[in-house]
């Protein structure tokens, strides 16, 4: 999935129907190293996933999770979504990550959620909601509005001396 570059400039504060709004959220790795990405309020977490490793242009070739509980313990967290639950004799208690709305995971602005993506290497992304928005004419979600710090190298080369 191609994710696309805009500005955040004239970004509406106000509350729309909900197959009329977007949701504006911020994933970060620590707190200067984050991307913003503006996305349809009714798509699935699996496509918000896949949009938060675009932007960090991450190969989206892992299993991932959305989890309430933001350290520790994030398998014990009261609302969990998983990609796991969607596999075909999967073993999960979580909820689907293909057939759950963003606008249901993120319900308010400030919501956060811990995005776990590639349970080997445990990419922990925080996922905030900043605020919702109104769908633009002619604009395609999901859609990079903000970026700060450089993304890490998903691989990082191993020396082996």
């Amino acid at each position: 999935m191609a994710i696309r570059r805009a500005s955040m400039a004239g970004a509406p504060e106000r509350r729309a129907p909900a197959d009329g709004t977007t949701h504006l959220l911020r994933a970060s790795l620590k707190p200067k190293l984050y991307r913003d990405v503006e996305i349809d309020s009714m798509a699935s977490l699996a496509a918000l996933a896949e949009a938060i490793t675009g932007a960090f242009e991450f190969d989206f070739d892992h299993a991932y999770g959305f989890y309430s509980t933001l350290t520790g313990r994030y398998h014990d967290s009261p609302e969990k979504f998983e990609l796991f639950a969607d596999i075909e004799g999967g073993d999960s208690d979580a909820d689907s990550v293909q057939e759950t709305a963003v606008s249901k995971a993120f319900s308010k602005a400030g919501k956060k959620m811990l995005f776990l993506f590639d349970y080997g290497d445990e990419w922990r992304f925080t996922v905030e909601l900043i605020k919702l928005g109104e769908k633009m004419p002619g604009t395609r979600y999901p859609r990079l509005v903000g970026t700060s710090g450089d993304a890490p190298e998903q691989y990082p080369d191993m020396d082996e001396d």
